[in-house]
């Protein structure tokens, strides 16, 4: 597997990783108990089975040139029900269109993840993946203090099968925690 991740301003990181630390202080689920290096917010844009050949670099490219990309954290919902806890992104017109230029770029790629396709997706930042019947008022209250905003400011791809990431832009900042 292969995706197309955009990567949090450090303001608006640090913002998600305190809703992850506050979850897990509660003792809820959440993604701060996942100590592997390459966990940190992204916002998913496509997940295929294998990139088509030259379309890195085309991602690379087309990501240079949209970021960085204004966003808005909305409210903090649980997908498909008892899947994943997440904050919702607002999904402006320019983003909106760089996901569709991704998936024009992907287009002949094996293995589409259905949920990031356009038209199926739903914007977001994980905040805790299986959530299940964990307590969705109490998480609800835990973790979505405010409505945070900055800037995707960086693109990278991970890929499933050796747990490592590439960056898909010129300047890929670190995370600081």
């Amino acid at each position: 597997m292969r995706t197309v991740e955009l990567l949090c301003s450090p303001e608006l990181e640090a913002a998600v990783r305190a809703a992850w630390d506050r979850l897990a202080a509660a003792g809820l689920p959440s993604l701060a108990r996942n100590t592997h290096p390459t966990n940190r917010p992204h916002l998913t844009l496509a997940s295929v089975e294998e990139f088509p050949p030259g379309a890195e670099q085309r991602l690379a490219d087309l990501c240079d040139a949209a970021l960085p990309l204004p966003v808005r954290l909305e409210r903090v919902a649980v997908l498909d029900g008892t899947a994943p806890l997440v904050w919702l992104v607002h999904p402006t017109p320019q983003l909106v269109a760089l996901h569709g230029a991704v998936w024009d770029v992907l287009a002949e790629a094996s293995g589409a993840r259905s949920w990031h396709l356009p038209g199926r997706w739903i914007p977001h930042l994980s905040l805790a993946l299986r959530f299940g019947g964990a307590d969705r008022r109490r998480a609800r209250a835990v973790a979505g203090a405010g409505r945070p905003a900055g800037a995707f400011v960086a693109a990278r791809s991970y890929d499933g099968d050796t747990r490592t990431i590439s960056e898909l832009t010129t300047a890929c900042p670190r995370s600081g925690g």
